[in-house]
């Protein structure tokens, strides 16, 4: 593996010549106060080292001859390994499936049904699956005293990754697995060494991309409910990933040792406000992660964007770039994904994402999280002390440094409650009383990265 600069921390592979057992991924996050446990765990840490891999290597490349290149969706210029290749036949496999899981015509309220014959088929034919599409070095790896292989820590990762069949709704937590799938493979050398952001760039054009387009007729084909919404006041019902390599995608550019900007975006990237209109919008969706993301929100959602997606709304008018909004976006992914019981709490661990503590970890202060016990979405989002999620949200480090990016200023003022539940009406929001970039009046701030 290319050496880490200064700037850059890799994920560490393991190290073929050390003893390793692998252990059957198990739940350890029960409560609240578990939570915070998990912000010291080595798994937390190699979960925020892997997207921050990935978010780099997003950002367009300064060339030696002076000249940019971005990467866009189906770009000409990234190559896809041996290894990610099999991940594509691996996601045409389950693609496939649909056709031996038609949705039912039946009545229904919500999800599907047909989307539990779907994840039992899937879950049948994982080990076979798997072991098609993943290298036997990397599934068949065993423990260094005869006990699981690898396969059954992928395993757990991979059929994490799709939704819950119990309740037939996909969201955030859902996605968390498969990114720590591919961390999984990834720590078992599982692609190939190059120069950094290479292959890492590949993973995201080539199987996050297609993951999420999957994903996204999976909701469609079985009308999957979101898991934990936060209503019309969360940032996207299902995704949050393709926000922050699609806003990294029209970031300045980088040389291999700069760091991250905080600010500014390519001379040609569109203007962020572009997502309240539907062209800009049709135009970019086929380039650009961020755009993707949009668009499949018009094509579920109908009315004036600012109404079904007033989060999404204002951070449109972040008017110091594109770099500004993916660094909001890493902290928000921090704050409302990684730190919410309610996304985090299905994550299994085992031993290559390790509970055990990170011993660079700073414990998170006590929270109002932390100190109650479990509650339903819409009790935990009017707890008193929960912040709006755009209220100011934990600051996460540089990649080269491993601080505790959870640090968190007292919360003010209560939530807004879950809405994605009422009927239009006087109690249905029908407009963000702020304008973008403005001061939200409720919480006293503005979007969690704006100045």
């Amino acid at each position: 593996m290319a050496t880490d600069t200064p700037s850059v921390r890799i994920l560490p592979p393991l190290d073929p010549s050390a003893g390793h057992v692998f252990i059957e991924p198990t739940k350890r996050i029960h409560e609240h106060s578990d939570v915070p446990e998990f912000l010291c765990s080595k798994a937390y840490v190699d979960i925020m080292t892997f997207l921050l891999q990935l978010n780099r290597s997003m950002f367009p490349a300064k060339l030696s001859d002076g000249r940019v290149q971005p990467w866009p969706l189906n770009s000409d210029a990234v190559e896809y390994s041996a290894p990610v290749r099999q991940l594509q036949l691996l996601l045409s496999r389950l693609e496939a499936i649909l056709e031996e899981a038609l949705p039912d015509t039946g009545p229904r309220r919500f999800g599907n049904i047909s989307f539990r014959r779907w994840y039992e088929i899937v879950e049948s034919r994982a080990s076979s699956l798997l072991e098609e599409c993943l290298s036997p070095d990397v599934l068949h790896r065993k423990s260094s005293d005869e006990g699981p292989t690898a396969e059954a820590e992928l395993k757990a990762y991979f059929l994490g990754s799709w939704g819950s069949p119990q309740r037939l709704d996909y969201g955030t937590g859902h996605e968390l697995s498969f990114l720590a799938f591919l961390a999984g493979i990834w720590k078992l050398s599982g692609f190939p060494k190059s120069s950094p952001g290479v292959e890492e760039r590949a993973l995201v054009l080539g199987v996050v991309q297609p993951y999420l387009e999957l994903v996204r007729t999976i909701i469609k084909t079985y009308t999957l409910e979101p898991a934990g919404s936060h209503g019309v006041w969360g940032l996207d019902d299902h995704s949050f990933v393709p926000y922050i390599f699609g806003s990294a995608q029209f970031a300045p550019a980088l040389s291999e040792l700069d760091r991250v900007p905080e600010e500014g975006s390519l001379p040609d990237a569109p203007d962020p406000n572009g997502v309240a209109k539907a062209n800009v919008v049709e135009r970019e969706r086929r380039g650009n992660l961020y755009f993707s993301a949009i668009g499949f929100i018009y094509d579920v959602k109908k009315g004036p964007f600012w109404e079904h997606s007033p989060m999404l709304y204002d951070i449109s008018g972040i008017r110091t770039g594109w770099a500004k909004i993916n660094k909001g976006m890493i902290k928000m992914y921090n704050a409302e994904v990684l730190s919410k019981f309610p996304v985090v709490q299905h994550f299994p661990f085992g031993s290559l994402f390790s509970w055990d503590r990170d011993p660079n970890a700073v414990p998170p202060p006590t929270t109002a999280h932390s100190t109650s016990g479990p509650q339903s979405r819409p009790t935990d989002a009017q707890a008193p002390g929960t912040k709006a999620p755009w209220a100011t949200s934990p600051a996460v480090p540089s990649p080269g440094g491993t601080a505790a990016p959870w640090a968190r200023g007292p919360a003010s003022g209560p939530a807004l409650p879950d809405t994605s539940r009422l009927p239009p009406g006087p109690m249905a929001p029908t407009r963000a009383p702020w304008g973008p970039g403005d001061m939200d009046p409720r919480e006293g701030t503005k979007a969690p990265w704006a100045k």
